[in-house]
């Protein structure tokens, strides 16, 4: 065995060492207000798109596209430029020569989850459609509709100066507020009476839609119903008259008197009491601020961004006892008769595996191929997200 072997299974060894509690099993839980584990259905962002005529290149736009000549033609003959017409009636592109300095373009906007209103900036991404660069291009007056192709509203016009990234590449540019909102944007949030609310994905679970509505409806009852029109006293309540002539308080709850309904592990229905619903700004502001949800540890998950280089493992990952063979590293990673003596626990943790690599100065990319490896043999207990 050499040096390098032995001090990694010494490392491993005393890393063992280290292990749970006898509540080590249970997941630790962090109190966080609902505003900060969901979001409001129907705050989403929404995209523009059109696509437009990039002028300005270094001779790196389309010469050979037709397409781009007919629509260059076009766009002169709109603002008054001279352009001639052949006998058919059809625009002559060949009186433009050479347009080597021209690309046509993809052109979409992203319209922020809140929404956007008219004189609004947005940021502009451009796309080439065949140049092979957009580097010194400035986009021409292009209008922007909306997702759906046959909705025809141009909600925002764009134009400005390309600036393609360093590391990116040439046929992607961007430009900083580059389109003016022509259209209001709004993102409704109410439909029948209810708001839903959306789970954060890192958090998204059955136990966690269930815990969220079962707050909320705590939070509901706490409240005086005459102050909030939750309750089902008279004064929480609005008269109707039946066709009969009776009349009846109806209830101002939903669910089985209740006000919240996990529908599953991501969405939460609300129903909006009677008196709130002048108010639903008042009303969400009022639960995302002021309902606290335990949400369990992400202890037990680990992240690996392998683009960056990084590796994020929560303490309590466990893996197998195992004999991995990476390179020239023959490593043992806890457990067996012979470790007894040091670790009641059978299973070692992926972060005590992770610091003996690291002081071994192993790659961070050998690391990754190793949780993988462990992950897809079975021997890794935890969730692996790639990011």
């Amino acid at each position: 065995m050499d040096i390098r072997t032995h001090a990694l299974v010494m490392w491993l060894l005393v890393f063992a060492a280290v292990v749970f509690s006898p509540n080590s099993g249970q997941c630790e839980e962090g109190v966080r207000l609902l505003g900060d584990l969901c979001r409001i259905k129907g705050q989403e962002t929404n995209t523009l798109q059109g696509w437009g005529l990039v002028t300005g290149l270094r001779g790196t736009g389309d010469s050979d596209s037709s397409a781009t000549s007919m629509a260059l033609s076009r766009m002169i003959q709109l603002m008054g430029g001279p352009i001639g017409m052949e006998r058919n009636g059809q625009l002559n592109t060949k009186s433009l020569g050479d347009t080597k300095n021209v690309a046509m373009v993809f052109v979409t906007a992203q319209v922020p989850r809140f929404g956007a209103q008219q004189g609004d900036l947005v940021d502009v991404t451009v796309t080439a459609i065949s140049a092979k660069s957009l580097e010194g291009g400035v986009l021409m007056l292009t209008p922007l509709l909306g997702p759906r192709a046959d909705n025809p509203t141009v909600y925002a016009m764009a134009q400005g100066e390309l600036r393609v990234s360093l590391d990116g590449p040439a046929t992607k540019a961007a430009i900083e507020s580059g389109a003016k909102m022509e259209a209001n944007v709004r993102t409704a949030f109410e439909a029948d009476g209810k708001i839903t609310f959306v789970i954060k994905d890192d958090v998204a679970s059955f136990e966690t839609a269930q815990l969220i509505a079962s707050q909320i409806n705590a939070f509901m009852e706490s409240l005086p119903g005459a102050a909030n029109g939750v309750g089902n006293s008279p004064s929480a309540q609005s008269l109707q008259v039946q066709p009969g002539g009776e009349a009846s308080y109806a209830r101002s709850r939903a669910f089985g008197g209740k006000s919240a309904k996990a529908i599953d592990q991501k969405h939460v229905e609300v129903f909006i009491p009677a008196a709130q619903r002048n108010n639903p700004v008042g009303f969400i502001a009022m639960l995302e601020s002021n309902v606290p949800i335990a949400v369990r540890s992400q202890s037990q998950r680990v992240v690996i961004n392998e683009r960056e280089g990084i590796v994020v493992i929560g303490e309590h990952v466990e893996i197998a006892p195992s004999l991995i063979s990476h390179r020239n590293l023959r490593i043992l990673a806890g457990g067996g008769p012979s470790l007894v003596a040091v670790d009641k626990q059978p299973n070692p943790t992926l972060q005590s595996l992770a610091d003996a690599l690291n002081a071994l100065e192993v790659p961070t990319n050998d690391l990754i191929a190793i949780i993988k490896t462990l992950q897809k043999k079975g021997d890794l207990f935890g969730e692996v997200v790639f990011e």
